[in-house]
């Protein structure tokens, strides 16, 4: 196979074109085109990709390949194109044209070298993508900083970039490593596991395995299918060592997975049903955390909503995979030194099992790569737990109770936290003690919730969800 279809085989699954490559059908205009040299050059060192692309024969919105006519040998006011275009960049740029025939479409790719130590110009003008827009770079003076960062000390990992917070502690990680059976050496462990900068700063992979990571780590849960519907609950595991926060995390994926009772084809046992698969959620979790662009300061988000979760990471694939070895299971990290430690404790694996496990249970469709994202969509399997086929008398009455706002607030807070008290939810609620025990009353009458124990050291048990219009959220 050669690169020219190996390339394009690669960059048409995207959903829409990224700042390092560029899409086009017959389009020619020379000046514009050195232009886009010049940015899509300096996007790629931005991103960290070795190369940029231009490529005539696709069309830039359907991504088909639809041919081209575009011919890279013509000459501009009697001056072959690629002397003309190489004459007005500097530095100079070893760009390449290919032609290959792919479905009996004739196409032409356009490879352009990452910029090096310094900005790409043409015409002595420097110029950047900003999502699939050419700008010049002087308009966004932070961007332009960043590109001259990258061209000087590299690209930013979080060994090589220094936190903002540097008096950190190590507690939590200590004791961490202790409950895996693994003994950390309290005289140089900073440096085995790579938390200083080369000028002996703490990195961002300290900052965020210190006893405070200073990064929010939320999961919020919205009534309906998107987030312009009430907002119920919002859980806090941040601020504290970031392995802390993942296996709190993990766990909370358990309380939020309730097991339903299928009795649609009973005969001695009833069957249970998982709201959603458990261990591809528990991969998705991982892999967020794991391959999350934290150097961005962004952290990862989740996002429960009345049909699915939503597991937001943010960047993007690591510069060397590819969307074909991404779904293939080929391991490639963003972070390495943090999917080294977490190989370490036994957290993740490096097989590449998880991406072809999620896909495995949703299929590629679980996936969402956004311009500066990757979003991994779980839906929920729900199952009619109001009344059986027989219709009988309960089962019809259930189906006419419809929850109020309030009930519906009780319900969450006790799905959120078991162990909650009355007074508890009457201050989180904001509602009086009467309304309280009127509203649980009523959810353990139509059986969405039980007490299991005492009420002094007993909890309560949530066992189906609905909303006001029978949904389940």
């Amino acid at each position: 196979m050669s690169n020219v279809i190996e390339v394009i085989n690669e960059l048409w699954q995207y959903d829409s074109e990224r700042e390092w490559f560029e899409f086009k059908e017959n389009w020619y205009k020379p000046d514009e085109l050195g232009e886009y040299i010049s940015a899509l050059s300096n996007s790629a060192a931005y991103e960290g990709r070795k190369q940029g692309y231009f490529i005539w024969g696709i069309n830039d919105k359907t991504h088909k390949i639809v041919g081209t006519d575009f011919n890279c040998n013509q000459d501009v006011k009697n001056e072959p194109l690629k002397h003309y275009l190489a004459r007005q960049l500097t530095p100079d740029v070893n760009f390449k044209f290919e032609e290959e025939i792919i479905n009996g479409k004739r196409l032409v790719m356009l490879t352009i070298p990452s910029a090096k130590s310094v900005p790409t110009a043409y015409a002595r003008e420097r110029y950047i993508r900003i999502g699939s827009s050419k700008e010049n770079l002087r308009k966004f003076p932070e961007k332009e900083s960043y590109l001259f960062n990258i061209l000087s000390h590299g690209f930013p990992t979080m060994e090589n970039r220094p936190s903002y917070y540097q008096d950190l502690t190590f507690e939590k990680l200590l004791i961490y490593y202790g409950a895996k059976g693994l003994k950390l050496n309290i005289n140089t462990f900073k440096k085995n596991l790579s938390l200083y900068t080369e000028d002996g700063k703490y990195n961002i992979l300290a900052q965020l395995l210190s006893d405070n990571s200073h990064m929010p780590i939320r999961v919020a849960i919205f009534s309906g299918k998107t987030k312009a519907d009430n907002m119920y609950s919002v859980r806090e595991f941040g601020n504290q060592c970031l392995l802390y926060s993942l296996d709190e995390v993990l766990r909370y994926g358990d309380v939020l997975n309730i097991i339903q009772a299928d009795e649609s084809n009973r005969v001695v046992e009833r069957t249970e049903v998982p709201l959603f698969e458990n261990d591809a959620f528990r991969e998705a979790v991982i892999n967020a955390f794991a391959h999350n662009k934290w150097v961005s300061g962004n952290e990862p988000m989740i996002t429960v909503f009345s049909d699915r979760i939503e597991i937001l990471s943010r960047g993007s694939l690591a510069p060397e995979q590819t969307m074909e070895g991404f779904f293939a299971g080929e391991s490639i990290p963003v972070n390495k030194k943090l999917s080294e430690i977490l190989l370490q404790l036994h957290i993740s694996e490096k097989t590449g099992r998880g991406v072809p496990k999620i896909t495995q249970c949703y299929g590629k469709e679980a996936y969402e790569f956004r311009e500066n994202s990757i979003v991994v969509k779980i839906p929920f399997n729900w199952i009619n737990v109001m009344g059986d086929k027989m219709g009988d008398k309960q089962g019809d009455k259930d189906k006419e109770f419809r929850l109020t706002q309030t009930q519906i607030q009780i319900l969450m807070e006790i799905r959120n936290n078991p162990n909650i008290t009355k007074p508890k939810l009457a201050l989180q609620i904001g509602v009086g003690k009467t309304t309280i025990d009127n509203g649980i009353a009523a959810l353990k009458k139509y059986g969405f919730i039980e007490r299991i124990g005492s009420n002094k050291s007993g909890y309560w048990k949530v066992l189906k969800v609905e909303n006001l219009n029978g949904t389940a959220f």
